[in-house]
Formats: C-alpha cells, sequence, structure tokens
C-alpha cells in the first residue's frame, strides 16, 4: 500500500444505468474517486418498509481514499433519487503499487 494514504471501495446502488452513469459523472468531475465501475442487471433482493422487494439495480464499485469518503457520501445523497440510498464502505487492505499510485494520483 501507499504509504499514509489509506483506499477503500464504496458500494452504491442505482436504479438504473442513466442514474448510476450520471452519479458516476459527478463523482469523476468532483475528483472524489478515481474509478466507478458500473455492474448491470444485478437483482437486489431486501426488506423494506416491512415488505420484502425484489429490484434490478445497477452497483456502482468506486474506488477512493478515506479522506474523501465524507465529500463523496454527500456527494451520493445529493444526487441519488433513493430516500436511503446503499453507501457501503470497505477499507482496502493491500494492492498493486503502480495502481494505488495511479489512485491516489486521480483523487483530490
Amino acid at each position: 500500500m501507499k504509504s499514509g494514504m489509506s483506499f477503500s471501495l464504496a458500494l452504491v446502488t442505482a436504479p438504473d444505468m442513466e442514474i448510476a452513469r450520471s452519479i458516476a459523472s459527478a463523482v469523476l468531475e468532483a475528483r472524489l474517486a478515481a474509478c466507478v465501475n458500473l455492474v448491470p442487471n444485478i437483482e437486489s433482493h431486501y426488506r423494506w418498509e416491512g415488505k420484502l422487494e425484489t429490484s434490478a439495480e445497477v452497483l456502482m464499485v468506486i474506488k477512493t481514499t478515506k479522506d474523501h469518503l465524507i465529500a463523496l457520501e454527500k456527494l451520493i445523497l445529493t444526487h441519488h433519487p433513493y430516500d436511503t440510498p446503499e453507501f457501503v464502505v470497505l477499507t482496502l487492505s493491500g494492492g498493486n503499487k503502480r495502481y494505488l499510485d495511479w489512485l491516489a494520483a486521480n483523487v483530490g
């Protein structure tokens, strides 16, 4: 890992590709992430307001740094159409040095 820098993945689901692309563009324009992968055609099963629900969604895998997570979450909440959008963060414990150097150079 790059010395002194913590890297994270944020997982966010969106209702469709158009919204996912719009959010991804806003995230990248704001330099809050180096990369956003869009994984289409996932099927989400969950409990909402006491009922079991199923939805087709797009999973966004957002690669960023720990220092940008608060601003990233704020942007997601501002741009997302859901009342309670998914925003789950995973801390990276390692990775290819050249890739992590690229990630660090493209955030912020």
